[in-house]
């Protein structure tokens, strides 16, 4: 079989699905349909957006569908008519097995992480929070369970100290869809070996999960320590975005902060309680932490624009005693 005669159904929604797609079509792989999530209400007046996978198949002139549910009979009839010889899956739903087991060569799956660390919904932002020095992507086959079926390939990349989610994220993105062009020529060549990953697991029993992220679970805990804190801000940096609020004498309300960027400032914190502000109102702004500062570089305050932190001094000052909680 070629890469031409080879029938694609490709499932996906964000950004980060866009770049594979985009590389099957770009490369003439047959892509015959594209499965994407139905369209949400976003933006000021909460009109319908589609995603970014719709909006790039369109482009392109590709068969879209948008199912509310997976395994609705309309559904399944009009994939089934796709008659696909394979499905790739880039950050999409949990399929139920109807679904991935429809295709004669299999459905298989991109990974943001070393599979089989950090399964789940987020592996770019837990490995950043957690201090990884290394990641990478996966291709796998589904199976019953959630990113534990047979692995095809695996690519490693470095975690480097200034990435952010933002600049993981854009690498794996590119990485990634190399990799799913990779395994689709395997799958045509029909030279596929896979591996299990309990196999993968007999150095390192240890796997470290990467569970969805909520909003309430973004808030700093000033005191942890400057290592942990500036992981956990550029694990989430741009979004979901870690946050804090700021108390200050008298005030009624606290003032919530978004936080982008920040650095590490070794040394004491002159025996300040963790949270307690310390800057000149004019170029830096620094948070006590119990082994040290960190210096905010790039923050937001609720109802202000993003903007970097000697921006931000310039037309607001911090008062006297305030502190983040």
């Amino acid at each position: 079989m070629e890469k031409k005669t080879l029938r694609i159904v490709f499932m996906g929604t964000p950004e980060f699905a866009v770049e594979s797609l985009k590389a099957l079509v770009e490369n003439q792989y047959n892509v015959v349909g594209v499965v994407t999530m139905p369209d949400k209400p976003a933006g000021r007046g909460y009109k319908l957006q589609p995603s970014a996978v719709k909006l790039y198949a369109l482009q392109q002139g590709l068969k879209v569908l948008q199912p509310e549910k997976l395994k609705e009979k309309t559904f399944l009839h009009e994939l089934k008519m796709l008659q696909a010889d394979i499905q790739v899956v880039v950050a999409f739903r949990m399929l139920p097995e109807v679904v991935w087991a429809m295709p004669p060569g299999g459905t298989f799956n991109l990974h943001a992480s070393l599979l089989p660390q950090y399964r789940g919904a987020a592996p770019i932002n837990w490995a950043l929070i957690n201090g990884e020095k290394e990641t990478g992507v996966t291709t796998f086959f589904l199976s019953h369970e959630i990113d534990t079926g047979q692995i095809i390939f695996r690519e490693k990349t470095p975690i480097h100290e200034e990435d952010s989610a933002e600049t993981l994220h854009d690498r794996l993105m590119v990485m990634g869809a190399q990799l799913v062009l990779k395994t689709v020529d395997t799958i045509i060549q029909g030279d596929v070996t896979t591996i299990p990953q309990e196999n993968l697991t007999e150095n390192d029993p240890a796997l470290k999960s990467a569970p969805k992220i909520f909003t309430e679970t973004c808030r700093v805990n000033w005191h942890n320590t400057t290592r942990d804190i500036y992981n956990f801000i550029r694990g989430l940096s741009p979004y979901p975005t870690a946050w804090t609020e700021m108390f200050t004498d008298g005030a009624a309300e606290a003032i919530r902060f978004k936080l982008y960027g920040g650095e590490i400032v070794k040394g004491g914190n002159d025996g300040l309680q963790p949270g307690t502000l310390v800057t000149d109102n004019k170029t830096y702004l620094q948070v006590a932490v119990k082994d040290g500062f960190i210096r905010l570089t790039d923050i937001q305050m609720s109802g202000k624009k993003r903007l970097k932190t000697v921006d931000f001094l310039r037309g607001y000052s911090i008062p006297e005693h305030a502190f983040f909680k």
